[in-house]
């Protein structure tokens, strides 16, 4: 089975169609030329259009894709998350549900990360806390890195 292809324009052609280029699409959208063609790779966005001269060629609705990513990326949804959110955007008949079970899984998510930092925060703290920081070469800092889990001592041996 041979697969149809569409007339394939001139660039100039397409520019003047309203179809950006991957340089103007990335600096409409925020997303990195790199991370344009990564999407595409991976399938989070369909492929470009293709001038004659091979060339992407992205509608201004590709832009309007690439920025829904970028905003999703920014509030920390993972790949997966994000292809799940575009296919529920780009279903007219979804369910709100869907959308908000999504969004408050991700919150838990960044709720866990949080608490984690903050106590990699607080343990760090107290190791810092209980360093002089001196000339002298011991370290509570370095000692508190190197116990293992049963609080005994792995020195380091150069």
């Amino acid at each position: 089975m041979r697969r149809q292809t569409q007339p394939r324009p001139e660039l100039a052609e397409a520019k003047s169609n309203g179809y950006f280029n991957i340089g103007q699409a990335s600096e409409a959208s925020g997303v990195s030329a790199k991370m344009i063609r990564h999407y595409e790779e991976i399938g989070l966005v369909k492929p470009a259009t293709r001038t004659f001269a091979n060339y992407r060629i992205y509608s201004a609705n590709d832009v309007h894709t690439l920025q829904f990513i970028k905003r999703a990326r920014n509030v920390g949804f993972s790949m997966k998350q994000i292809g799940e959110l575009l296919g529920l955007w780009q279903n007219t008949r979804r369910s709100s549900a869907n959308v908000k079970k999504l969004a408050l899984e991700h919150i838990k998510e960044l709720e866990t990360k949080i608490a984690e930092m903050q106590s990699m925060t607080a343990a760090l703290n107290e190791l810092a806390r209980n360093c002089h920081g001196d000339n002298r070469p011991d370290c509570p800092i370095l000692d508190g890195l190197s116990l293992d889990q049963g609080g005994h001592c792995h020195q380091h041996h150069a």
